[in-house]
């Protein structure tokens, strides 16, 4: 890739698990009604067709990864985890409360924090709690993250005996220098006996998540890393790029210095000879920052035009509802965003008063949901069209007009009514997603919101 390009086009930019994008939302006309209003309609929509799906945040460490932008709270004390399990399914129930019939549900992830930090039993108590109200879809995806030093056998039978069939597990990067500076240290030993356990017990997804742009990597530690992981042949790979966003309250991304940090084309140069390894081992990519092997259902989506991306990240099935439950877990009716509040303490006191936990939202206007479907086409299929007047608005020839430079950098092509982008644009992705956005163009940020785009 030509350093020119990098350059030019590595800006700060969303990564888009929405649209429009948390800092834009407009919370003056969200309220607590219009949500309930958006959850029925879109649950009665969807419910029988396609089945809803469940994130249930975890959000509980026992230590600070420094890399980690997530919501968590860290604790030794696991005398926390009952308390928490309980108002999750509170939370559940009063959302069933709300709907006329049974949920039947599709696709549930445990995501955190660290949901392994949560002992098998309390995990097994969640999911029947969560099924004493609702029905699982006949064709349904259950998955999981999972630490590699503290997943267990036990963890990975009782899930599976569950309906898990999916497990992800955090990696990063196996050198110790660098493990050492995000606070993650873990052996490859431990990757590999989890890796196998999920295998022997006859888990059909196994995904392992790479960070490149770690502060102190190296592309010898890239190379080992890929190799190393290549060995274990996880079905899929998350091949992140280290999003550096330090002035985020809360956030661990103290533990090095910014000159520490890989920038510009040294960080590229990370991705690009992490990509070429993994085309060797017949790693295909899927969407932005994805790879699967053939055999993996995700690459059949991918190729099938099925691939769908929410704030779970990367799916082969898609619900129209996705309900968050937990601390921070955001909900999408696909006419509305509904985030929960931050604080486990307030999470805990809006249970009590039998009150939904949510604390801010965003109505999506007409023009959201046609720019929505513009962004989801370009990170789930590298292409988009607006030859259907549905999909058609009134800025799209400016767009074009900014698009042109794009396309004679080699980026995309542009051909009557659609766009597509090239395999030298596809790193650029979330800059060609960036021309859509209006809410941005409209409002430029004035503090750093997010991180770079490559």
């Amino acid at each position: 890739m030509k350093n020119s390009l990098i350059q030019k086009y590595n800006v700060p930019g969303p990564r888009y698990t929405s649209y429009p994008t948390v800092p834009y939302w407009n919370e003056n006309d969200f309220t607590y009604q219009l949500w309930i209003e958006s959850l029925q309609r879109s649950f009665a929509e969807s419910n029988q067709k396609d089945g809803i799906s469940l994130y249930i945040h975890l959000p509980f460490c026992e230590s600070m990864c420094t890399f980690c932008g997530c919501n968590k709270r860290i604790t030794k004390n696991h005398d926390v985890e009952n308390p928490y399990i309980e108002a999750v399914i509170k939370e559940w129930s009063i959302y069933c409360k709300l709907l006329n019939e049974r949920p039947i549900i599709k696709e549930i992830h445990l995501g955190g924090g660290t949901p392994t930090f949560f002992s098998p039993k309390n995990l097994e108590d969640l999911i029947n709690g969560i099924f004493s109200y609702a029905d699982k879809a006949k064709e349904h995806e259950f998955s999981f993250e999972g630490h590699p030093n503290n997943t267990t056998y036990e963890h990975l039978q009782k899930l599976y005996n569950l309906g898990f069939r999916r497990v992800s597990y955090g990696v990063q990067d196996y050198s110790q220098k660098v493990q050492k500076a995000i606070h993650r240290e873990q052996s490859f030993h431990n990757v590999a006996k989890v890796t196998f356990w999920a295998k022997e017990i006859g888990y059909t997804s196994i995904s392992h998540d790479l960070i490149f742009g770690l502060p102190f990597q190296k592309v010898e530690d890239i190379i080992d890393t890929i190799e190393k992981t290549n060995s274990l042949q996880p079905d899929r790979l998350a091949f992140y790029s280290y999003a550096h966003v330090p002035w985020i309250k809360g956030n661990g991304q103290r533990g090095f210095s910014d000159e520490n940090v890989p920038k510009d084309a040294e960080k590229r140069k990370l991705y690009e000879i992490g990509k070429q390894l993994l085309y060797k081992n017949e790693y295909h990519e899927i969407g932005m920052d994805h790879f699967a092997l053939k055999s993996d259902h995700l690459y059949t989506a991918f190729k099938d035009g099925k691939l769908h991306r929410n704030f779970m990240g990367y799916s082969a099935s898609k619900t129209q509802l996705m309900i968050g439950l937990g601390v921070s877990s955001i909900s999408d009716s696909w006419y509305s965003f509904a985030q929960n509040v931050k604080s486990i303490e307030d999470y805990y006191q809006l249970l009590e008063w039998d009150k939904l936990p949510v604390v801010k939202g965003h109505i999506l206007t007409e023009e959201d949901l046609i720019i929505r479907k513009h962004i989801l086409n370009l990170m789930c299929n590298f292409e988009t069209t607006w030859s259907e007047e549905s999909n058609y608005f009134k800025e799209i020839p400016e767009i074009l007009i900014q698009l042109k430079e794009m396309e004679n950098d080699g980026l995309l092509t542009i051909t009557n009514e659609t766009i597509k982008v090239t395999e030298a644009g596809k790193p650029f992705v979330r800059n060609i997603c960036m021309a859509f956005d209006l809410h941005l163009k409209r409002k430029a940020p004035e503090t750093s919101l997010f991180s770079m785009t490559i």
